[in-house]
């Protein structure tokens, strides 16, 4: 992956990688894109592949500017076009960095997802996400965080997947309560922020996902909620289920957020946008037992370390509804 930092850096990277046009998802809300577009999709989020595919024909690389959903979409389009992406993310989640994507319609319901996507590079913009709001800057943030956490201790966790997590925690939690804050140098906190979301996104891309983001996905895929909010409430219970088998591997997470209560620290971190309750997003009590069947099945709940049962995931969910 070539990672580049500023806005001003993508012709020279698309020089560099021999791409001359380019397609853009992006938003009505940029006016104004950094290149002449080849073509653009403006409809976002979109479960409407095949016409983007048929949109972007001719296309020599894919350019997604934007948040979560305007990057899955892309990744779709590439995946199904073998066309090469380049994302500039507007928010933290880290993800830009892996193949994988879910599908979501216009209402953010999960419509399907898969892998296959060709990301080639990066460039990150703090200025971009200068105005990004409270609750989406912290559930992307918290999205990252589960991404540094879960990096530690699945199944495929390595010394260089763990070097990125254990920076990006420290980065993110040190940096997500000045950015809510707004006092003091606003660009620098949003900068550091974005590099804790990029060293997240790394270690994601050396390692796997787990638990907390089983349950997250089976919520989020159901009642199109906030996929970085359902992290920020299901690591916690992940990590206190998870300290029983790989205690080390959550200690250290700890040590990286400066505290020896890891799930507490991630708890006080979603109050800063309120993010309490599943009750609160409109989560039915009557639902739990099929979320949590339908997050057991789910590729974080394989490489888990500890193995979950439906009544244990049930559990977890009950303990946050």
């Amino acid at each position: 992956m070539i990672v580049r930092w500023g806005i001003g850096e993508l012709g020279g990277l698309l020089s560099e990688l021999g791409r001359a046009r380019p397609f853009f998802f992006a938003g009505e809300r940029f006016s104004e894109l950094p290149l002449e577009p080849y073509g653009r999709w403006l409809e976002l989020p979109t479960d409407r592949i095949a016409a983007a595919v048929t949109a972007a024909a001719g296309a020599d690389v894919l350019i997604a500017l934007g948040g979560g959903s305007t990057i899955d979409a892309a990744k779709a389009v590439s995946a199904e076009a073998a066309i090469s992406l380049v994302s500039i993310p507007t928010t933290y989640s880290g993800a830009e960095w892996t193949s994988f994507y879910g599908v979501r319609d216009p209402g953010r319901r999960m419509r399907g997802g898969g892998a296959g996507a060709h990301p080639i590079g990066i460039v990150y913009e703090p200025q971009l996400s200068l105005d990004l709001p409270r609750a989406e800057t912290v559930g992307t943030a918290l999205n990252a965080l589960a991404h540094c956490a879960e990096a530690l201790y699945v199944k495929e966790s390595n010394e260089d997947a763990d070097r990125h997590a254990l920076e990006g925690a420290r980065l993110i939690s040190t940096w997500l309560p000045r950015v809510v804050a707004g006092t003091g140098d606003r660009l620098e906190a949003r900068t550091r922020l974005l590099r804790g979301a990029c060293e997240a996104g790394a270690a994601l891309a050396g390692s796997m996902l787990g638990l907390g983001h089983a349950l997250a996905q089976a919520l989020g895929g159901r009642y199109g909620v906030s996929h970085g909010a359902m992290n920020a409430l299901c690591l916690p219970p992940a990590l206190r289920f998870n300290a029983e088998v790989a205690p080390e591997a959550v200690s250290r997470f700890g040590l990286s957020l400066e505290t020896d209560d890891p799930a507490g620290r991630v708890e006080e971190l979603a109050r800063l946008a309120g993010f309490e309750r599943l009750r609160d997003f409109g989560v039915p009590e009557e639902d739990l037992r099929e979320l949590a069947e339908a997050a057991i099945v789910r590729a974080g709940a394989k490489s888990n370390p500890r193995q979950t049962s439906a009544t244990e995931a049930e559990e977890l969910l009950r303990s946050i509804w």
